[in-house]
């Protein structure tokens, strides 16, 4: 565990570096295909860092804001309260999350936050309603484990800088297509300005190709070490399966956040689909199931 902690903490580090030459390289093409001269370097990391610096320090804010989530009361939602409370103890965090709840009548639940002093976990309405004590317990210990291991560190900032990254390319093809801009009299470092290009029109791309690159493996430790919580591998096991078998759509769900939750959010529309591939964020039920079976 300690060893995928010092990973997680290598990798965040690197992630958010080569978000912000991502970031940099496509600033200063805007910057130059709207010929505002030699300042565009200046401006492409001036927004670089402060992205960076942003989405570091908000983005538990921003995640939660994006979802609709509002906190949680003991008086409303004491099963939860008392599950964490319990959880702590087996848990060894010395940090209690904040709670907080979506409603919403799908099953589902996240953890989010730059580090478990200012960690995060948020449910749904609907698994709180569904779900029996020890399924909670599963799913509230599956999300402190992301917490422990700093999953929500590197979890958290990829998903607010892939956003800022795909809008800026978005919002950049879009106006140059409808004529914004006219680069040819810019005096632009050639190589930045094929790279910003590049940038661009790979964004997308890179974006979720990062996203899986973080989601599928996290998501085996945190269902292994929920069990060293609990006790309790039915409990989690049970979870996912009425995770899975849901038939709701979480309405606050879009591309940006379905990695976060620990089952997919999205649903086959279309009888026979499948749900699962290469481009999936989350490993499939029945294997993570199989492996919590070989848990006990």
């Amino acid at each position: 565990m300690y060893e995928d902690i010092r990973k997680n903490k290598i990798k965040t580090g690197f992630i958010v570096g080569l978000f912000v030459l991502l970031i940099t390289l496509i600033v200063y093409y805007i910057c130059m295909a709207f010929d505002l001269g030699e300042v565009s370097i200046l401006i492409a990391l001036t927004i670089s860092i402060l992205s960076a610096w942003s989405s570091y320090y908000y983005s538990d804010k921003i995640i939660l804001s994006l979802n609709r989530a509002r906190p949680a009361t003991h008086e409303e939602d004491q099963k939860l309260v008392n599950i964490l409370d319990a959880l702590m103890v087996s848990s060894g965090l010395q940090y209690k999350p904040r709670l907080y709840v979506v409603d919403d009548a799908q099953p589902n639940a996240f953890a989010t936050g730059r580090n478990p002093q200012n960690s995060v976990i948020c449910v749904t309405t609907g698994l709180l309603e569904k779900l029996d004590y020890y399924e909670l317990e599963g799913v509230v210990a599956h999300e402190l484990s992301h917490i422990k291991n700093y999953d929500i560190r590197l979890s958290a900032i990829v998903t607010v800088m892939v956003g800022l990254v795909v809008m800026l390319s978005d919002w950049v093809s879009r106006a140059l297509f409808w004529g914004g801009g006219d680069d040819d009299d810019n005096r632009g470092n050639p190589i930045l300005m094929l790279l910003g290009l590049i940038a661009i029109i790979l964004a997308p791309i890179f974006g979720q190709l990062m996203k899986l690159a973080i989601s599928r493996k996290r998501e085996f430790i945190a269902d292994a070490t929920a069990v060293e919580f609990t006790r309790n591998p039915d409990g989690l096991i049970s979870a996912l399966q009425k995770l899975e078998a849901d038939p709701n759509e979480l309405k606050t769900a879009d591309n940006s956040t379905a990695h976060m939750y620990i089952v997919s959010p999205f649903k086959a529309n279309l009888k026979g689909k499948k749900r699962h591939n290469i481009w999936s964020t989350h490993p499939s039920t029945e294997d993570r199931i199989e492996a919590l079976r070989n848990l006990k």
